[in-house]
């Protein structure tokens, strides 16, 4: 089969041909869990999904790929294809995404000589050989070979970040080089010169946006007088920052603008289908003169929300997509009001989701404080002056710093330039308070000590818009008490993410304790049984502030300023019998139990 771009059309073996596509991140959903959400973007009427390519997460560490597990992008190219739709892959290599990084390697831009998102020749290079590691599953998976994908998009809303166009060029060409000959796209908002500054004439532009169709397709055809209309993004929500509210819009109004753009004879990806979950330390964050590091819930007021569930706008939008195509029939279970889980019609077997069993209470009664687990978790390193995360080979995560001071009448710390993101100080075992990149902390007074100063820094996602994009972690800047800098350093990031199984054993070998509270810094484990295993939301009330694992599996950050209140456990993470929760709690919780939820509470909203 051929796809092209026509004077109107996009063309399917030469007939007008409408792309009704949807986002599913394959990287923030589980594998086992990838059929079920591509089915149900089928049943929602859709043709397509759409995919964005997370360059860090396949080359966390320089020239060595992963593609396997949660990585797999061939099976889940694979899986699109045999639910009979097409897909749209957006490789970047920059894709914003809310992802940490906006999907550029942290290694990149280690010393500070390689260009970001422009005509240089280190970061092109990188960029072709990452591109080299995609073609044997993204050429043999095109269209015209007999697979599934229809469009290719270059770079990502490049318009709103500089006009290059020998960089676009380049980048082009590299996509080309590798055996790619579907039809290449860019994306930016139909405002100012964005259209303009972020294409090139040999590739189609399309637009994002999520309000105002009629003139935002306006403008798209100003920009690009033929070919097909597209949105590209058709936000039909938004993702959430810590300390905010969770975003929802209402329904009727996405489902309006959805007909309008349909309606004039536009196609459309859906941003998101569904959201998925920012598991471990993959969430980005935003920082226009405020950092404001985003939510582990990637929800996003989706068609199918965080649980995989139809929602109003689900069947909002099917409704709109009937009244211009055709669209499947959906089972009962799937109808309004319905469980939203799929049963004996599931794709490719998938065992039916019952939601009968009740919530699981689960207490951690095992607690170590993190000091006495350093040894498995460290692997110190000594340093002359304070190193930054990137400098230690931490692409994300916690890095705890000590040294030595001598205070006779205390002192007061200053971290040189910036805070980032969040450092928890204490000195000899005792807390001293926190310094926060939000609130543009610099300074904290230190009490009378002669002893240890340890530094506990989190990275709570790198920067993934605008010009802050591939800046360093860490402390920038040195640390100095009462302007004397700080010297001879102990360094080491903290094994969280997989957690290491020496302090798994040394945490189940801890004894059991008694009393219903947490003093943190603190690691603490529990045991829970279950008779099934489906998907469960991890309720983390009276905890404050840290991470959380199930059966070894990094759910992500909670935090108890919101708005999100309970973390997502995929099915297949959990199995029938006993399963293991672990925690790592920084400051304090209320209480030793947990809860085991069959749905998510994402918290408050604006209305």
């Amino acid at each position: 089969m051929r796809f092209a771009i026509g004077d109107t059309d996009f063309l399917l073996d030469g007939e007008p041909h409408r792309v009704l596509s949807g986002a599913i991140h394959y990287f923030r959903v589980h594998p086992d869990l990838w059929a079920d959400r591509i089915h149900k973007a089928r049943l929602m009427g859709l043709n397509t999904v759409e995919t964005y390519v997370a360059w860090n997460a396949h080359e966390a560490t320089p020239g060595t790929f992963d593609f396997s597990g949660g990585l797999d992008l061939g099976r889940f190219l694979d899986l699109v294809e045999a639910e009979g739709m097409h897909a749209i892959v957006r490789p970047g290599p920059y894709i914003c995404a809310e992802w940490t990084n906006g999907g550029l390697p942290y290694w990149l831009f280690t010393d500070g000589t390689v260009g970001v998102r422009r005509d240089e020749p280190q970061f092109l290079a990188a960029v072709e050989r990452y591109l080299e590691a995609l073609a044997p599953i993204l050429v043999p998976r095109q269209i015209d070979a007999g697979g599934p994908i229809v469009l290719v998009q270059v770079e990502n809303e490049y318009g709103a970040y500089g006009s290059d166009p020998v960089y676009l060029t380049k980048l082009e060409a590299m996509h080309r080089a590798i055996g790619l000959t579907v039809p290449f796209t860019s994306v930016d908002q139909p405002m100012g010169t964005m259209l303009e500054d972020g294409s090139l004439p040999s590739l189609h532009k399309t637009g994002s946006f999520g309000s105002r169709a009629a003139a935002r397709m306006e403008r798209l055809r100003q920009a690009q007088p033929t070919g097909p209309l597209m949105c590209s993004e058709f936000w039909d929500g938004w993702f959430d920052s810590w300390g905010e509210h969770h975003h929802t819009t209402s329904a009727a109004a996405s489902a309006e603008d959805l007909d309008v753009l349909l309606g004039a004879g536009g196609s459309v990806n859906v941003y998101m289908f569904h959201g998925g979950t920012n598991f471990g330390f993959t969430n980005g964050a935003n920082d226009k003169g405020v950092y404001r590091p985003i939510a582990t819930s990637y929800d996003y007021d989706a068609p199918l929300d965080e649980a995989g569930r139809p929602t109003a706008k689900f069947h909002a939008f099917r409704a709109v997509i009937a009244r211009h195509a055709p669209v499947p029939e959906l089972p009962a279970s799937m109808q309004p009001g319905g469980s939203g889980r799929l049963g004996a019609d599931a794709p490719l077997g998938l065992e039916a989701r019952r939601t009968s069993a009740p919530d699981v209470a689960v207490r951690l009664d095992r607690a170590v404080p993190l000091g006495a687990l350093l040894p498995q978790l460290t692997s110190w390193t000594t340093h002359d002056t304070l190193p930054t995360f990137d400098e230690l080979g931490a692409a994300s995560g916690f890095v705890l710093f000590r040294t030595e001071v001598d205070l006779p009448t205390g002192g007061v710390l200053t971290v040189g330039t910036e805070v980032r993101d969040r450092v928890l100080v204490s000195v000899d075992g005792q807390t001293v308070g926190v310094l926060e990149r939000e609130h543009h902390d610099r300074a904290i007074a230190l009490p009378p000590v002669a002893g240890t100063l340890e530094l506990l820094v989190e990275d709570q996602g790198r920067v993934d818009y605008g010009p802050r994009i591939g800046e360093p972690k860490g402390l920038i800047g040195g640390v100095s008490v009462d302007g004397v800098p700080l010297e001879r350093w102990t360094a080491s990031p903290l094994a969280f993410d997989p957690l290491a199984p020496s302090a798994l054993e040394a945490l189940q070998g801890a004894p059991t304790s008694a009393g219903d509270r947490l003093a943190g810094p603190v690691v603490a484990s529990g045991t829970f049984d279950l008779d099934e295993a489906t998907d469960r939301y991890l309720s983390l009330d009276g905890f404050r502030k840290g991470v959380a694992w199930v059966n070894g599996f990094c759910l992500g950050r909670y935090w108890s300023r919101g708005p999100q209140r309970t973390l997502a456990v995929p099915g297949p993470v959990l199995r029938r019998g006993t399963n293991e929760v672990v925690v790592f709690e920084l400051h304090a919780a209320a209480s030793r139990t947990l809860c085991l939820l069959h749905t998510p509470d994402l918290g408050h909203t604006e209305a």
